[in-house]
């Protein structure tokens, strides 16, 4: 059975609120995970991140768009141990090996699967403000879903689409493949 983790975050603040690319400063206003295993999506408040963490350490690979670049430093705040040690796949670090830049994840969503994101990331600590919590659960499991059918896409068919500057339509080759986690061996003798 497949117990890979799709997830992304949303946040209560800005990099421009914080002073800048400081993901230490970063406030988590919800989570939204996707469970290969139970074929559910579950939502995490702040105050009730550590039952998902439980979740992420049994789990298989975490998989997300810009995830070890932003979501997973912000969750760390959090998190006792390091977040980045576990299983990840992070689709944008795959197309920017691929291509040498990176791209939104609506642009890759956009040409791939023909679906594009409801909102952006700043509209949703607008409504973190404002108090709308079930307006940022929407669109942040929105994204979970658009994640989530680009890598299913990505790993059925070894690439991933875009329209450049000019509009032509691109294809990324991309290896979502999970590598086999290395058995560990001891192969000394205690004699």
């Amino acid at each position: 059975m497949n117990n890979d983790i799709v997830l992304d975050i949303e946040t209560q603040n800005t990099f421009e609120e914080v002073g800048g690319y400081f993901t230490d400063k970063l406030k988590v206003s919800i989570v939204v995970a996707y469970y290969y295993a139970t074929d559910t999506y579950e939502s995490y408040l702040e105050h009730e991140l550590p039952l998902m963490f439980k979740n992420l350490e049994t789990g298989g690979r975490i998989i997300g768009y810009n995830s070890i670049g932003f979501d997973m430093p912000v969750l760390n705040n959090y998190y006792a141990g390091d977040l980045l040690k576990l299983p990840q796949l992070d689709i944008l670090k795959e197309i920017e090996k691929s291509l040498g830049y990176r791209i939104k994840l609506d642009d890759v969503a956009a040409a791939t699967i023909g679906t594009r994101k409801s909102s952006h990331g700043l509209q949703a600590v607008a409504w973190w403000k404002e108090g709308k919590i079930e307006e940022i659960r929407e669109y942040c499991q929105q994204d979970v879903k658009v994640t989530k059918e680009v890598y299913e896409f990505g790993l059925k068919n070894g690439y991933v689409l875009f329209d450049d500057r000019s509009g032509e339509r691109r294809l990324i080759p991309v290896n979502f493949t999970p590598v086999p986690e290395k058995t560990v061996v001891n192969l000394t003798m205690g004699f």
